[in-house]
This record gives C-alpha cells, sequence and structure tokens, in this order.
C-alpha cells in the first residue's frame, strides 16, 4: 500500500525508536520506497537490531545507537533531515506504575530533548511524534474525540500529556509546528510477546501458537480500537507531507471500530481452527475499560483511510507469528 504521492528519494528522515514495533514498520515502508536517507535513532532497550539488521550496509541508511536523553546526541542525530518520525519512548501502563521515574525520564525528558534539538535545525521540515490514547484518561465519552480529554489515569498517560502540552508551548513560544498522532492500541508485525509488558494481541497470538491458555484480566469485556500497524504508518507518512499545518495538532489513529478481549479469543478460534478457553484474572489498575475513537479529524485533514480492519489485521498478524516462529 503507497500513503505518499511525494518522491521520497529528495527526502531525509529520522525515526527515533526505529528499532522498535512502530519504529520499524515506518523505517521498513521508507526504505521500500526508495527513501533518500533513513537514518534510526534507538537505544536498542526495547527495540531489536533484528527489525533494523537487513538495511546495515545500505547508502541510504544510518543507525545511530543512542539515548533520546542525552541532548548532544538528539542534536547530531537531527543532522541533515527533513522529517522526524519520534517513536522512541517507554510504553506500557503497567512498567510505568512499577517504575515511574524511568519512563518519566524516558518520556518527558527524552521527548524534551528531541522536540528541542528539531527546534534547532534549519533544515527540518515537519515533527511527527508518537502520542496515545491514553491521554483520554478517566473520560468515558464514547468515541474519544479530540479536545474531550479526561485525567490521566496512570504515570505512563501523563508522559503522554506532558508530551502534548510541550508541543502545544513549542508552537506558541517558539513558532515550531509539529503533529501528535494519538496512536490507539497498535498491533502488527516486529511486537513482541516475550517481555513482561507486551501487549494483549502478542500474548494471545502466542498462546495460540503454543496451545496454552490466555489469561484475561477482568471479565473480558474490556474493549479497544485495536489499529493495526500499517494505519499507523499511514498516518505518519501522511503527516510528513501534511502542507496545511499551521499550528501544533493532535490526531486519533485508530480504526473507529471496537473489539473485546473476549471477542479476540472467538476470533483467534476462528482463524487457528481450535477451542482455546481463557483464564479469568483480576483486573489491572490504571487500566482504561472502554477505548473507541473518533477519527473524523485525521480522516478530514490528512485524508487518513482505515485500509485495514481488527478482523484482517489480526490473521495478518498470528500468520506473521507463526512464519516467525517456524523460521
Amino acid at each position: 500500500m503507497i500513503y505518499h504521492s511525494n518522491d521520497l528519494s529528495k527526502y531525509s528522515f529520522l525515526i527515533t525508536g526505529g528499532a522498535g514495533f512502530i519504529g520499524s514498520n515506518i523505517v521498513d515502508y521508507l526504505m521500500y520506497n526508495g527513501a533518500g536517507l533513513v537514518r534510526v535513532l534507538d537505544d536498542l532497550s526495547n527495540g531489536s537490531y533484528e527489525n533494523i539488521s537487513k538495511y546495515i550496509g545500505s547508502n541510504n541508511f544510518d543507525f545511530i545507537k543512542g539515548d533520546i536523553r542525552d541532548y548532544n546526541t538528539c542534536l547530531e542525530s537531527v543532522k541533515g533531515i527533513d522529517f522526524i518520525s519520534h517513536q522512541a519512548a517507554l510504553g506500557s501502563v503497567p512498567r510505568s506504575i512499577k517504575s515511574p521515574i524511568n519512563t518519566n525520564s524516558v518520556n518527558i525528558d527524552g521527548f524534551l530533548n528531541m522536540m528541542n534539538a528539531a527546534k534547532e535545525s534549519k533544515k527540518l521540515k515537519r515533527f511527527v511524534y508518537a502520542a496515545s490514547s491514553s491521554t483520554y484518561g478517566d473520560s468515558v465519552e464514547l468515541p474519544k474525540k479530540e479536545g474531550n480529554e479526561g485525567a490521566p489515569l496512570s504515570p505512563y498517560a501523563v508522559t503522554k500529556l506532558v508530551n502534548e502540552l510541550y508541543a502545544q508551548v513549542f508552537y506558541e513560544v517558539y513558532g515550531f509546528k509539529s503533529i501528535g498522532l494519538r496512536y490507539f492500541n497498535v498491533f502488527g508485525p516486529n511486537q513482541s510477546f516475550d517481555n513482561p509488558y507486551a501487549a494483549v494481541i502478542p500474548i494471545f497470538c502466542n498462546c495460540f501458537l503454543e496451545n496454552k491458555t490466555p489469561t484475561i484480566y477482568g471479565d473480558g469485556l474490556t474493549s479497544r480500537d485495536f489499529t493495526y500497524v500499517l494505519n499507523a504508518v499511514q498516518a505518519n507518512i501522511k503527516s510528513f507531507f501534511f502542507d496545511e499545518l499551521n499550528n501544533h495538532n493532535v490526531y486519533n489513529v485508530a480504526v473507529g471500530e471496537r473489539t473485546s478481549l473476549n471477542e479476540i479469543i472467538v476470533l483467534l478460534n476462528d482463524i487457528t481452527k481450535k477451542n482455546i478457553v481463557a483464564n479469568y484474572g483480576p483486573e489491572r489498575i490504571g487500566d482504561v475499560k472502554h477505548s473507541l475513537a473518533d477519527i473524523s479529524k485525521i480522516e478530514t485533514d490528512l485524508k487518513y483511510n482505515n485500509l485495514i480492519s481488527f478482523k484482517t489485521g489480526l490473521n495478518k498478524v498470528y500468520n506473521w507469528y507463526k512464519e516467525t516462529k517456524n523460521q
């Protein structure tokens, strides 16, 4: 799928966290479509070198192993860059509850370093960053609409809200324009299932592959607007070339449909022709019960299209995990 009409060979791109899940998918798109230069900044604390190793040695690829909490590293990575997609962050609500100081350090200090380094660049055309649906916090309104946020429910949500506040202040004080993309439960290839803070879909897929019983926290009615990763890639690419941006803006990146955890089990049984039943445990602290995005704003401004439905995406990613395990 092609999400751009511009000649990517004329431009240079920096993807922070580019060895991670969403970042590496953006890198894949840019490399496949002949970008002039793709630079990845990643400390490999969460990302995997395997996600980008196939590009090492390519004339149009550059890898910097470094930490966004080091300002000089951020300055160096921005040199000569036209477009930045800032994906580097510490995700996971449970991790932020266990380690709020580290989450704050990466997601706020690191973000501010990258945004200030970007502001100082004379060449940069656009700064796009990974925001989060967690910003809607305790708001019970469905669907979630930009401008109708609640109070944060976790340290992680606080950090992502602060990112948006900084981005808005950078526009008001410095005239620095940027776009925040509020991801709604993105899933897809390159998303790990074997770390302590893995997301629900890779965990469930791995359980089905190994014929193990998945655990659902709560009654299973918890629902999310699960979004296949290529929809997030599309949002980033279209944000780069949105010529009408005249301020700081945020957009929901989602499908506009919600699926419960119980429904995922049903769908995976259908995909795999198995009959696996979930275990149920206590609900987790900091989790939002229901999430559903209004995507009308991004559809209108960025001409975003929900090209891959949840069911299609789930089938794709299950088969990807299956193939990866068999390699």
